[in-house]
């Protein structure tokens, strides 16, 4: 059984204003166990970010893995999705996916650093999401590499589009990105038909690396389920905040 301590979170609710967006956005904020209101910590920043507290159950692995000093403390913004709107938010061929990378930079990012105890340094921003929640983190470190610098992506669903924007990039150097696939995830069923996820992240690791990005790369035992991200969150949660 779980200890007590682990499960006493601090969640805090908040809302940023956006204009790019033409609507108020909510969010939530994990803070860490003891934290301190004077402090800098680093910070994840989670696209489906609702879906990551409650499914991956990202606050609770966090509390455990803090108190028993695995990892340094970090904070977590979890920024949810309409699923209406997922598609032409997070997908590069969406509608409205510049307009998304802009408002989390120009105007979600300043919100939370103004208000909350997090980092404001490159090094210390953390962009997080599965599937098209992983593509949307890398578009935003390969559009603003003077902010964002460090990507986690699960089972990123990636299209020609984002082979194409790392192509024509210079050197990624600057990135350093933990990415995983489910060996089983060949066959991923999508409005935009099936997809080849495992194939697809193939290519995309490819790329990175001949663009000398940082790259931990893992195919594992999954597929395109929350009981595969969960399991891996302490992994990756290890990656980019091991003491």
């Amino acid at each position: 059984m779980m200890d007590k301590q682990y499960l006493k979170r601090t969640i805090l609710k908040g809302e940023v204003e956006s204009t790019l967006l033409n609507e108020t956005r909510p969010f939530q904020i994990y803070l860490p166990p003891n934290h301190d209101e004077n402090a800098s910590y680093p910070v994840l920043y989670l696209q489906d970010g609702d879906d990551y507290f409650n499914l991956g159950r990202l606050a609770t692995q966090a509390n455990r893995m803090i108190l028993d000093e695995e990892i340094h403390p970090f904070a977590a913004v979890a920024l949810p999705v309409d699923k209406s709107k997922r598609t032409s938010e997070y997908a590069p061929i969406g509608d409205w996916f510049d307009h998304y990378l802009q408002f989390f930079t120009e105007e979600l990012l300043p919100a939370i650093e103004e208000k909350y105890p997090v980092s404001t340094h490159p090094d210390d921003r953390v962009l997080g999401g599965s599937s098209l929640g992983g593509t949307v983190s890398l578009h935003l470190a390969l559009q603003y590499p003077q902010e964002f610098q460090r990507v986690l992506s699960q089972s990123g669903a990636f299209l020609e589009q984002t082979l194409d924007k790392i192509g024509q990039s210079g050197s990624l150097g600057y990135l350093e990105i933990y990415q995983t696939i489910g060996k089983s995830e060949t066959a991923v069923p999508t409005h935009m038909g099936n997809l080849d996820l495992l194939a697809r992240n193939r290519e995309v690791h490819r790329v990175l690396l001949e663009r000398d990005a940082h790259v931990e790369y893992s195919e594992q035992e999954g597929d395109h389920t929350w009981g595969f991200w969960q399991r891996d969150l302490p992994i990756a949660l290890t990656f980019f905040f091991e003491k």
